[in-house]
């Protein structure tokens, strides 16, 4: 699958794979976060673009494009604007994407990075044709309160996905009694998940030994065997943008 990136000549432009590591995640107890092995994959999944440099915002409450008063070095430089108003913060990404026919990009805010003050707000752009720049944008929570995004921070994360694929589910809700082979998956589960945690309490334990159940992780069924997937994985490893 082609994901192009051209930048506008002359512009500064830093895009890198997005990482597994969280600055958050590092700081749990024995990095007990990175055990979620749904967190991980979510973390990597896709592109991260970086802020070009250092500033600072803050909004007063206010809907009018006054109400957000950005500081940086230098204004004409400052990586984002009050632009539309209404407590909103505007990156201007100086990059025309291209996606191959009928592939999509999904633009939104970093991925399992809280910031706190302001909210990433998610955009889906029609790559495979439309020769126009789009904006990320992000909605103030708090007013009064300053934010600052620093240099080389991600202020976007990037994924391309194939159009109408949404539109083909045809998704229903059915009670777990009418699929009795995965109802007795799931017992199995509960009823081993309910003895482990009852284990992690007695000195010597295998639950001990183990700290925490990796069937989920390691790709096996609750009964210990591989599940029968072909795309089970516990790390993305995606490709940098060559230039």
């Amino acid at each position: 699958m082609k994901l192009v990136a051209y930048v506008i000549d002359d512009h500064p432009f830093e895009i890198r794979p997005a990482p597994l590591e969280r600055e958050w995640m590092e700081k749990t107890d024995q990095r007990f976060a990175y055990r979620c092995l749904p967190l991980n994959i979510a973390n990597a999944f896709g592109w991260e673009i970086l802020c070009a440099e250092t500033f600072s915002a803050v909004w007063d409450g206010g809907n009018g494009l006054e109400s957000v008063q950005v500081s940086a070095s230098s204004v004409d430089t400052a990586p984002a604007v009050s632009h539309f108003g209404y407590g909103t913060l505007t990156f201007h990404v100086l990059c025309l994407f291209r996606t191959d026919p009928g592939v999509e990009l999904i633009a939104q805010g970093p991925i399992n990075r809280p910031k706190d003050g302001i909210a990433p707000l998610t955009g889906v752009i029609e790559t495979d044709w439309a020769p126009y720049t789009f904006t990320m944008n992000w909605k103030f929570t708090r007013r009064g309160v300053p934010i600052t995004f620093e240099k080389g921070e991600p202020f976007c994360h990037v994924f391309p996905v194939r159009c109408g694929e949404l539109e083909k589910v045809k998704p229903k809700i059915q009670p777990l009694s009418k699929a009795p082979k995965l109802k007795k998956q799931y017992e199995t589960w509960t009823s081993s998940r309910s003895k482990f945690i009852v284990d992690l309490d007695q000195p010597g334990s295998e639950a001990q030994a183990e700290r925490w159940q990796k069937l989920y992780y390691r790709g096996l069924d609750p009964g210990g065997e591989p599940a029968k997937i072909s795309n089970h994985r516990t790390r993305l490893r995606l490709r940098h943008f060559a230039k």
